[in-house]
């Protein structure tokens, strides 16, 4: 009889258990209808050119240029905005926090850009009709001795920093060189003329090139280095200028000095491009350090257009006080200030993103033109006057 009581306990004791614990016949019913969630997919990675930095986000090609995210290399140099003055043969270096010149370095006939290298140790100045690469060195702001490179017009670097482009406008060439001594490494001869400014796409496996005095662009393997596409521009007199890819990589943008507006295309299809109208004389690209906005040069009315990415179309124009002739430059390191320089007026602007009010307008040498902001974020150069990834 004892026993069949301690039993008859013993069951009540566990009945009560099942009543208050973790799981009862309710609780089974919930976890049934809970459906197992899946793990998160990874975002998918980008077959990116062979020893090429791999892309950090395949949805923004600019996500290492983010504000003030400065590489080890340059977290140290001095902050300047560095003015290639054509006319003069020098370049005027400006400390963008007084406004002021602080330096004139003397370099060679018709200086066109200041370049950044791929590994951002150097600065090389573009000594057009000069036939030399001037190097700076932007931790002392010294000038080193000339390397001779003909008709130097513009510089780029390819993605896998393998290789220095020089596009040699006049020369007709794109040509490969070694990014440090500067070497001949390969001649691309062209059909087109004035070989002028060029963007990567998303996996650096290409780019496009702008050929400005033909109205022609052209598509060029990086690896095999190699010309695989041309095409004529839809514009009677069309003249095509700066070249920048958007963030997502799915689309290219080529300013038009005389279709005032920016080419779309697809780079991958190479596409027929449409034009989007912006401004007379567009001229130069920069996208924001949020990736968002592009600020559009209008050289021939004094005017910067900013298009959103998202929103695909243009929402805002500033207008320079007294005019002027905004032509190429670059973005500060924190975001804040868009610096371009006066083409046709011997001087610089320095324009505030957020407002779009100028801020500084400060007279440099005789035919200012493709200005660098050095240092900006980002892992490594592209060239031109800073395209960093």
């Amino acid at each position: 009889m004892k026993k069949l009581v301690i039993a008859a306990a013993a069951t009540a004791v566990l009945a009560a258990l099942a009543g208050c614990g973790t799981e009862n016949a309710a609780d089974r019913a919930t976890q049934r209808a809970i459906k197992p969630v899946k793990p998160a997919v990874p975002e998918q990675t980008v077959n990116g050119l062979p020893g090429m930095p791999p892309v950090l986000n395949p949805k923004d090609v600019y996500a290492a240029d983010r504000p003030n995210k400065l590489s080890p290399v340059v977290k140290d140099f001095p902050s300047r905005v560095y003015v290639p003055n054509t006319e003069s043969d020098t370049v005027s270096v400006i400390d963008p926090k007084t406004f002021e010149i602080v330096e004139t370095i003397k370099v060679g006939r018709q200086p066109q850009h200041v370049v950044p290298s791929w590994d951002m140790k150097t600065l090389w100045v573009n000594n057009n009709r000069g036939h030399t690469l001037t190097p700076i060195d932007p931790k002392t702001g010294k000038a080193g001795k000339p390397v001779d490179v003909h008709d130097p017009y513009n510089l780029y670097f390819t993605p896998d920093g393998k290789h220095a482009v020089v596009m040699a406008s006049l020369d007709r060439e794109l040509v490969f060189r070694d990014p440090h001594t500067m070497k001949i490494q390969h001649t691309e001869p062209v059909s087109c003329y004035g070989v002028n400014h060029a963007d990567f796409s998303l996996d650096g496996r290409y780019f496009i090139v702008s050929c400005e005095f033909s109205g022609e662009l052209l598509k060029v393997d990086t690896e095999k280095m190699k010309v695989i596409g041309q095409q004529k521009l839809p514009f009677d007199g069309a003249m095509p200028q700066d070249v920048k890819v958007s963030p997502d990589g799915k689309k290219f943008y080529v300013a038009d000095m005389m279709a005032d507006g920016m080419w779309v295309l697809d780079g991958d299809t190479f596409s027929k491009p449409t034009l989007l109208p912006t401004g007379k004389g567009t001229h130069g690209l920069y996208v924001s350090r949020d990736s968002k906005e592009m600020y559009v040069s209008n050289r021939g009315e004094g005017t910067i257009s900013v298009f959103d990415f998202p929103k695909n179309k243009l929402t805002k124009k500033w207008k320079l006080p007294q005019g002027g002739s905004p032509d190429m430059g670059g973005v500060s390191a924190d975001g804040n200030t868009l610096w371009l320089s006066g083409r046709y007026d011997a001087e610089v602007y320095a324009i505030d993103t957020r407002t779009g009010v100028q801020i500084a307008r400060i007279p440099v040498g005789s035919g200012p033109h493709g200005l660098a902001v050095y240092p900006q974020p980002g892992r490594y150069s592209l060239g031109h006057t800073g395209i960093f990834r």
